[in-house]
């Protein structure tokens, strides 16, 4: 009886891993462009990484897209509740965070840095029980999976070039987005970018298409959604992304039910109760919540099975970093149906800054086994991006 008393003392002993500090470094200089119609300039920050250190030496990586300077100032509100937390249980310590700042608005620049705070916080977790986070969160479905070159859409000749090119590399799957499309207001304009990814891609490929219509003043409504849905159909696009302003959940209803094509949106959503009424309303065929955006990986996790459960398909959206594809690659190992993680065709945030960048084989990413995110940065690498990049590696 006392040795079965001991051995059950062991077992609820865990390590004493304290955060001592948080820190972030925002990425200035070679954001890729959007499309949007106030353009990305070189100074501009639009994504940031962050280090949770703790008092065991054990630093735990994140991301947030968002302006860097936004995630600093994030942290300094923040730091009253996290210091001293046990970093070792990122569900709670994320939603400490979220509860006790309520009143400061829910779901923007708080809730942008605490995604990177926890997505780190998991990286830790792996880090010590030497696992990778997809076990963590319950177990991995898949090692691999096909990511989807993320592209900014182009004049059609250009287009077709820049699709073509991405093939090359091994690529068999893309999706095209904002740039002139709609914006141009010329509907044959859209098709013929269409066409022409379609034809850089490959009738083996696969294309989905991205219209942007959160960005600012986007001048359509439910009616050219609708004609060009079927336009879509035409070149077999997967899915239909962003194509109604961000908050006419109304028309994203109307337009799912009557689209050949199925719809997808979420990313601007933030918070887990926020996908509740899209999820309900069947607004959605896809959902996209962005893991360096929404409450990071627990959060995600949350929207992720709850879409499940109402049949909707969860693809996330990932237009972030090398430890946001990171990030994206552990979740898609842990859910059932994910078939595709999204990759930003030539970002240097992305193949610039890690010490082993990611390789396709046979068009697919192997997804990491090993502890936490699976993925180290590369300090050198990272000093072309941020001023001081040694904050992170304190």
């Amino acid at each position: 009886m006392s040795e079965l008393s001991s051995g059950a003392r062991q077992q609820t002993t865990a390590p004493s891993v304290r955060i001592r500090s948080i820190t972030a470094a925002p990425l200035f200089g070679e954001s890729p462009k959007g499309g949007w119609s106030a353009e990305i300039k070189p100074e501009d920050s639009i994504h940031a990484l962050i280090a949770v250190h703790t008092d065991a030496g054990i630093t735990g990586y994140g991301s947030v897209f968002t302006d860097g300077r936004l995630v600093e100032a994030g942290l300094k509100v923040l730091e009253p509740l996290f210091l001293g937390e046990n970093a070792l249980e990122p569900e709670r310590v994320s939603e400490k965070l979220h509860q006790n700042t309520f009143w400061m608005g829910r779901g923007g620049t708080l809730t942008h840095t605490i995604s990177g705070i926890d997505i780190a916080l998991w990286d830790i977790l792996g880090k010590v029980t030497g696992m990778p986070v997809g076990r963590l969160l319950g177990g991995r479905y898949r090692d691999r999976v096909q990511p989807y070159c993320s592209l900014l859409m182009e004049e059609p000749a250009q287009m077709r070039d820049v699709v073509a090119e991405y093939r090359a590399l091994g690529f068999r799957a893309f999706k095209i987005g904002w740039g002139p499309f709609g914006r141009a207001l010329d509907t044959r304009l859209d098709e013929a970018i269409v066409r022409a990814a379609r034809e850089g891609a490959g009738d083996d490929a696969k294309l989905f298409v991205d219209a942007g219509a959160s960005d600012a003043l986007w001048p359509h409504g439910l009616k050219w959604a609708l004609r060009t849905a079927e336009m879509l159909k035409d070149f077999e696009v997967g899915w239909f992304e962003e194509a109604l302003r961000p908050d006419a959940i109304d028309d994203f209803c109307h337009l799912r039910l009557a689209s050949p094509v199925p719809i997808a949106g979420g990313e601007v959503l933030t918070r887990r109760q926020s996908f509740l009424p899209w999820l309900s309303r069947g607004a959605l065929d896809i959902v996209q919540p962005d893991v360096t955006k929404v409450g990071g990986i627990s959060e995600q996790r949350r929207i992720a099975w709850m879409a499940y459960d109402f049949g909707v398909k969860y693809i996330g959206h990932g237009w972030n970093t090398g430890l946001g594809v990171a990030a994206d690659l552990q979740l898609a190992s842990a859910f059932p149906d994910v078939d595709l993680v999204e990759f930003i065709g030539g970002s240097p945030y992305i193949d610039g800054i890690l010490a082993e960048p990611f390789q396709l084989e046979d068009g697919y990413l192997q997804i990491s086994q090993r502890p936490g995110l699976g993925v180290e940065i590369d300090r050198e690498k990272l000093a072309r991006y941020t001023p001081n990049p040694g904050v992170l590696f304190q």
